[in-house]
């Protein structure tokens, strides 16, 4: 094209009733690919660097950016097409297109600024958990108040707009677009063009598009984070029988039970869909357990796996008195993972966490097996438990609730008791909730109130603490507030006085403690589902048991049944999980998963399937636990997976995950 048809394009496009349009769409274009660099620049060492493979993803990106900005402006075309040209100028048409522009550059600055902080925390575009957070206003609003300087965000996103709008003044975008009275015909000619491609785009480009690598930051590089957050927001939940490599219902049980076996156990029926085992104990012993999930706890924290910060002494010297779990990783990277995998000791199904599906009440539990032995089980959450439908979840499981209660009524289903954290009770809150001291005192209020009961106890404590915006009392440790390191010292420090003050309880002889992550503080990196990012911390602590390092694998999903088996309980169950001291060597393995992605690791190899019934394995080598891609397939390990996963969500979906 000459210099002088490219002039003459520019004329048109740049200089008349559709300027301001168009230019709108440049710099929403170009903002969205400056964003783009400078996510390649910030996550360059988990980066699998191709000049190919970037440039495929900044050309998907265009693709989608394009899209989007169009998409936002498609209205103000319509607009600008079918305005009467007497009314071209005019003051209504002087209102309504600076309202309108006002509106899309709040969008536009807003959405791209906010795209900054998300890539932080994730290590990618807008997701799920962008469109779960719009749910719980009061958290996160509070929590982004608390985490960032609100006034200069404000200020900038002014700053952006106003100048914005001084350039296009001086650039005569807006008297270009007031004053050319082309009529209907000539506008079409713009108009109509614009809209087919936007919408054939809109209908055929999908998110899994940018996702042709095995890198996960060239994928997120290819997409759009407006774009990304309408397509989780479309596909919050995931069939697995719709998206996922399947095989026969007989096939997947007959795999699966030949898999789920302990040493122990025997099978109570020959159904070949029943998974109930009947495991033995002899002696059995019935402590009151106190299970504390601790928020965001990576084990590259502790000591014990080399970090020379001392965040975690308290910690580090109970590991010496408890069974410690060396090689333990979680089965998501979010809170409710963490929780689905204690409670319900199943592998991370696709889409939402169970915690947060309907009809997830009644479900087979650790809650049933300890109302068995008739334990009363006890939530205590220092937030509203409205978050992420926890209260709903472990009310329907038979849990009493304690937690802070800010209006939110459970489901008339739910039968349990609740009891709200009172204000007097509360020395220090943020957005998540009360601090993990206070929190642990509401552990101790309700284990005093079981044992003046003579009720043998189970409890489900859930910390916030170690959660941006990582704030906590003053005074308590020699770290600033409002850093990570530090808020992870609070959680250690509030954990010693815990266990200091459970030591002065009668109760404390005859109460054993499970102290586990809910899952690591960060899981961005290289790989879709990145291992080293899984890796977890759990201590089983006051066990009438010599101490000893476990450091065979083992999953989030195992760590109840493991510590039923050193209690020597006889129950049935019905979980996933199993014990892994009645698992035969070369049998252990781990379940990780990231919504989308689900993987099985077992024997240093990890196997991946997708929703996109893609089916990789890789070799596990190394400190950081990298992955290479194999091209010969273990075929046993790929039965494997798909038997776990597929049955998993076929038992929940088809209800046979109840209570019988």
């Amino acid at each position: 094209m000459s210099s002088k048809s490219i002039s003459t394009l520019n004329q048109k496009i740049f200089k008349g009733r559709f300027s301001a349009l168009f230019s709108i769409l440049v710099l929403y274009i170009s903002l969205s690919f400056l964003i783009r660099t400078g996510f390649l620049i910030v996550s360059i060492k988990d980066v699998d660097f191709s000049f190919l493979s970037v440039l495929r993803a900044f050309i998907t990106g265009f693709l989608f950016d394009f899209t989007i900005g169009s998409l936002f402006l498609l209205l103000y075309g319509a607009y600008l097409l079918l305005l009467p040209k007497k009314l071209i100028g005019s003051v209504f048409d002087k209102i309504f297109s600076y309202f309108y522009f006002t509106l899309i550059f709040i969008i536009v600055y807003f959405s791209l600024l906010a795209e900054i902080p998300f890539w932080d925390e994730f290590g990618a575009r807008f997701n799920f958990i962008a469109v779960d957070y719009l749910i719980y206003t009061y958290e996160v609003v509070e929590n982004i108040n608390q985490s960032y300087p609100l006034p200069l965000i404000a200020a900038v996103l002014i700053l952006l707009i106003v100048s914005t709008f001084v350039v296009f003044k001086k650039l005569k975008v807006f008297s270009n677009t007031f004053t050319d009275k082309k009529p209907f015909a000539s506008r079409a000619k713009y108009f109509l063009p614009l809209a087919a491609v936007t919408i054939v785009l809109a209908l055929v480009l999908k998110n899994k598009q940018a996702e042709f690598s095995n890198n996960l930051i060239i994928n997120e590089l290819g997409k759009n984070g407006a774009f990304s957050f309408v397509t989780a927001f479309k596909s919050n939940e995931l069939d697995y029988q719709t998206f996922y490599p399947k095989v026969s219902d007989q096939e997947a049980y007959k795999t699966l039970k030949q898999n789920l076996l302990q040493n122990n156990q025997n099978y109570t029926s020959t159904q070949y869909d029943d998974i109930s085992r009947l495991t033995k104990g002899e002696n059995e012993q019935n402590p009151n357990i106190i299970l504390i999930a601790i928020e965001s706890f990576s084990a590259d924290f502790l000591t014990a796996f080399g970090n020379k910060n001392n965040l975690t002494p308290n910690y580090d010297k109970m590991v010496n008195e408890s069974i410690f779990f060396t090689n333990l990783y979680s089965t998501g990277t979010r809170t409710v993972r963490g929780m689905e995998a204690l409670t319900l000791c199943v592998p991370p199904t696709p889409g939402n966490s169970i915690v947060r599906r309907p009809n997830n009440q009644n479900l087979f539990s650790i809650s049933t097996v300890l109302q068995s032995k008739k334990y009363h089980p006890y939530f205590i959450y220092g937030g509203d438990g409205y978050f992420d439908n926890m209260n709903n979840f472990f009310g329907g499981q038979g849990f009493d609730i304690v937690d802070r209660d800010r209006g939110n009524p459970l489901s008339d289903e739910i039968k349990t008791k609740r009891y709200a954290i009172e204000d007097q009770e509360v020395n220090f809150e943020n957005a998540w909730g009360i601090c993990d001291e206070d929190l642990y005192k509401q552990s101790i209020k309700y284990a005093d109130k079981s044992t003046q009961e003579s009720k043998p106890f189970f409890q489900f404590v859930m910390t916030t603490s170690n959660h941006k915006p990582y704030t906590f009392p003053k005074g308590k440790i020699d770290l600033p507030q409002g850093e990570r390191d530090a808020a992870v010292k609070y959680t250690d420090y509030a954990l010693g006085q815990f266990i200091a003050t459970a030591k002065t309880k009668p109760w404390f002889k005859n109460t054993v403690f499970l102290i586990v992550a809910d899952h690591c503080a960060s899981s961005a990196g290289k790989w879709e589902i990145n291992i080293a990012k899984h890796h977890i911390p759990a201590i089983i602590y006051n066990l009438n048991h010599t101490p000893e390092k476990i450091d065979r694998l083992t999953s989030q999903i195992d760590l109840m049944p493991t510590l039923f088996g050193y209690l020597n309980w006889n129950y049935t169950t019905s979980l996933y999980g199993k014990d892994i001291n009645q698992t035969k060597p070369g049998e252990e393995r781990a379940f990780l998963g990231n919504y989308r992605t689900l993987g099985l690791l077992k024997n240093n190899v990890f196997t991946q399937i997708d929703d996109k019934r893609k089916v990789k394995q890789f070799n596990v080598t190394g400190a950081d636990q990298s992955l290479s891609e194999v091209k010969s397939k273990n075929n046993n390990l790929v039965a494997e997976t798909i038997a776990y996963y597929q049955t998993a969500s076929e038992r929940f979906k088809n209800g046979k995950m109840k209570q019988k």
